[in-house]
């Protein structure tokens, strides 16, 4: 399938709360394959603990998870918060805070990533927000120096119980 026909025939739509274990087997999938390739990151989420569970319940809650289908198989998906406490703390910048977002392994290369990117962006503009945020696991060379590469800019690390993250920031104006 060509990259331009995938890209077409993707569908968006917002997660509803039933929807919380194809976001659970997405992560797994993809975990799974960051171990494969040795890359030590999302491990937990194999066997999510409890916290990672209620962290996953409480963005369905909270209506921030969003879902690209192909056909009806689930193939990206993110979680877009207004405020992150737990990563950034108190801010008074008003962003957009980009958590999870997952393309599915088998469909790495195809750019959902960056197209999903950019409707953050154009919602972003939208709500009249300049400032989009996200976390990296600092071990995932590659994933951050993608989100580098798309302008992101590192403003300091945040040390978290599974692992130590790279902070980023892109100013839209």
């Amino acid at each position: 399938m060509s990259m331009k026909h995938l890209l077409k025939d993707l569908t968006y739509r917002k997660a509803k709360p039933n929807d919380l274990n194809l976001a659970l087997e997405l992560l797994k999938i993809t975990a799974q394959d960051l171990q494969e390739r040795d890359i030590d990151q999302w491990n937990y989420w194999l066997d999510p603990p409890q916290e990672r569970l209620d962290w996953l319940r409480e963005g369905f809650e909270n209506d921030e998870f969003n879902f690209f289908f192909n056909n009806k198989t689930l193939v990206a998906m993110y979680r877009l918060m207004n405020m992150d406490l737990k990563y950034w703390g108190p801010q008074e910048e008003k962003a957009f805070y980009i958590h999870s977002l997952v393309v599915h392994p088998n469909l790495k290369g195809h750019h959902i990533g960056h197209q999903i990117l950019l409707e953050i962006k154009k919602l972003a503009t939208s709500n009249e927000i300049d400032l989009l945020r996200l976390d990296c696991d600092s071990t995932n060379q590659r994933l951050c120096r993608y989100y580098e590469d798309y302008g992101f800019k590192k403003v300091r690390q945040k040390q978290m119980p599974n692992s130590l993250n790279n902070l980023y920031e892109l100013q839209l104006k």
